[in-house]
């Protein structure tokens, strides 16, 4: 199934609307669709490299949009939504363990959710359900949201079709790699 979904997405990049379809795949992904917008971003760039910032932006504003859903969803039905989500995604036996650690770490949590590949949703959700601060969240997630499909865009636009795969396949981890030596560096400047 998720194949097919997948399928479509991509099919959707080609179309007179694929702003239109990019903004709402990037909407609900940030809540519960499990099709990341980046597999739209990338052809669309490739096809139309000056328009790589427009799509990139439309993709950021969008998936902001969706987190304040997905923020919503963890606040006010997190039990009749939020939950079967995380359940669906395999998170459901970590929830309380995270949640009593999330608001310590709670920017730094949205900031590495919406940079890497980790489903930014879980992130969403917990944040509204754990009563992370509204602003703290909008502003972590803006600044994640575009760092992440900002770089995809300016990679795209600067290097083009070679630079796909490494996009694909790669970027993920390098990402979780520059998180780890952030994080790494703050807790030897305080602790050491």
């Amino acid at each position: 199934m998720i194949r097919r979904l997948y399928d479509w997405t991509i099919s959707l990049a080609a179309g007179k609307y694929a702003l239109w379809a990019l903004a709402a795949v990037a909407f609900i992904e940030s809540s519960f669709f499990p099709i990341p917008p980046d597999v739209l971003m990338i052809p669309m760039i490739l096809a139309t490299p000056r328009r790589a910032f427009l799509i990139a932006g439309v993709a950021m504003v969008a998936s902001v949009l969706g987190g304040i859903l997905g923020y919503a969803i963890g606040m006010f039905a997190f039990e009749q939504i939020g939950q079967p989500i995380l359940e669906s995604l395999g998170k459901a036996d970590k929830i309380e363990a995270f949640n009593e650690r999330f608001n310590d770490y709670g920017f730094w949590a949205v900031l590495v959710a919406g940079l890497t590949p980790f489903p930014y949703k879980v992130i969403t959700i917990m944040s509204g359900w754990t009563g992370m601060p509204f602003w703290t969240f909008m502003v972590t997630s803006i600044i994640a949201r575009g760092g992440r499909f900002f770089l995809v865009a300016t990679l795209l636009w600067k290097y083009g079709e070679p630079i796909r795969y490494f996009i694909e396949k790669r970027l993920g981890t390098l990402t979780i790699i520059f998180c780890v030596l952030l994080f790494g560096s703050f807790y030897l400047v305080k602790f050491l």
